[in-house]
């Protein structure tokens, strides 16, 4: 049965054409390719001030107010003649780095949109990632939508600094016990992040996570982004340095995992805990990671036995010839390169990789940016040798 999704009391404003030219490029810009899907932002500004958002990364960090760049209805329209956009294949992102798609004057709009997805029979993954607080109300409305494979994912941190995270994080608990109490056709996922060593990471810490667990069809952790723009912000507010250095890829020492991996295990067993994001959303819907990950064997030694099942039967090396042709079509230089791990490419930014790694199921790398042995797709920063440890 459809549940009714209620227009809200007073529709968002759409900003002026002339407020939106004065918005950084990549902010007004509402389609991001990113490694867990597109991502569509048609609503900027938020009022929670969680001191290590990207949002710091668009210059709006100050913009606590959410307003909208577009319509609901165009912004679907955008996202689905996108070029990069495939029916039924392509993973979405909503509002995962402007705003919380739950605060309450934003949500309608999101339903809108799902409305609007839902009901073209699209199937894509679409993800939408909260800290904020979800209803039973809330989750009849998730559970209407028949056709997409949708996953809610609880950003939960326990940080417990109001400086750092002004948000308490029972809302987000509340928030997941409730999404996965009344899950039917979604799916919900518990977020653990971000996971600082000395700031979040106690047994105590760890331990609420594990409780937590237990209320989620998954649970991924991750570490930090600490870019030079948040890590400005935590030097002019006098926040403590969660680094000496910042980095482009997500911090995530190797003491940290080593902790959170021992205090999960149980006798080599570790639940359904992932390293990666599209791993744990695709456990969660039975499905093999539509990201590949499986040619990064290590990143797989804690999934669970029917996981790495689905993810080796779907898993097929591309054809190099086929690959070469679209990456050439895309921009790429120099030799293309299919290995046991990754297509590896020359000359692509992320979109038209992950455009790539989407279509292909299969893992699509920069020559000039690699993903070291056990520290794949994490920064440099808190690993015993430069291309990580090879002792497993």
């Amino acid at each position: 049965m459809t549940a009714p999704v209620n227009a809200p009391r007073r529709a968002l404003p759409i900003l002026s054409a002339d407020k939106i030219g004065a918005l950084k490029p990549s902010l007004a810009d509402v389609i991001e390719y990113r490694k867990s899907g597109l991502s569509l932002n048609w609503i900027v500004g938020c009022p929670l001030e969680c001191g290590y958002c990207v949002r710091h990364l668009f210059d709006n960090f100050e913009m606590k107010v959410p307003r909208r760049l577009m319509s609901d209805e165009e912004a679907v329209s955008r996202l689905v003649g996108h070029p990069y956009f495939r029916a039924h294949k392509t993973p979405v992102q909503l509002l995962n780095r402007a705003t919380d798609p739950m605060l309450p004057i934003v949500k309608p709009h999101v339903f809108n949109v799902l409305r609007h997805l839902d009901e073209q029979g699209l199937t894509n993954h679409v993800l939408v990632i909260t800290r904020w607080r979800v209803s039973p109300e809330d989750c009849a409305v998730l559970n209407s939508f028949e056709n997409l494979r949708l996953t809610v994912l609880v950003t939960h941190s326990n940080i417990s600094d109001p400086k750092i995270e002004p948000v308490d994080s029972r809302i987000a608990a509340e928030s997941l016990h409730t999404l996965y109490e009344h899950a039917e056709r979604y799916r919900t996922v518990l977020y653990w992040r971000p996971i600082v060593p000395g700031l979040n990471d106690s047994e105590a810490d760890i331990e609420r996570a594990r409780e937590l667990s237990r209320h989620a069809h998954a649970t991924v952790f991750t570490g930090l982004f600490f870019r030079e723009e948040i890590a400005s912000y935590y030097e002019s507010h006098g926040l403590p340095m969660p680094y000496d250095g910042t980095a482009r890829r997500k911090i995530m020492p190797e003491i940290a995992e080593q902790r959170v991996l021992s205090a999960f295990d149980t006798g080599g067993s570790w639940g359904a805990l992932f390293r990666k994001t599209s791993c744990g959303v695709a456990y969660a819907h039975g499905e093999a990671d539509y990201n590949g990950h499986f040619g990064v064997r290590e990143l797989c030694d804690i999934c669970p036995e029917e996981q790495i099942a689905r993810c080796r039967a779907a898993w097929v090396k591309p054809d190099l010839a086929k690959i070469t042709q679209e990456a050439r079509l895309l921009g790429a230089t120099g030799e293309v390169e299919v290995n046991d791990r990754a297509i590896v490419v020359e000359g692509l930014d992320e979109p038209p990789r992950y455009f790539l790694q989407h279509g292909f199921g299969y893992q699509c790398h920069d020559r000039t940016k690699p993903h070291h042995y056990r520290r794949h797709g994490r920064a440099p920063i808190g690993w015993t040798a430069e291309n990580g440890t090879t002792s497993t």
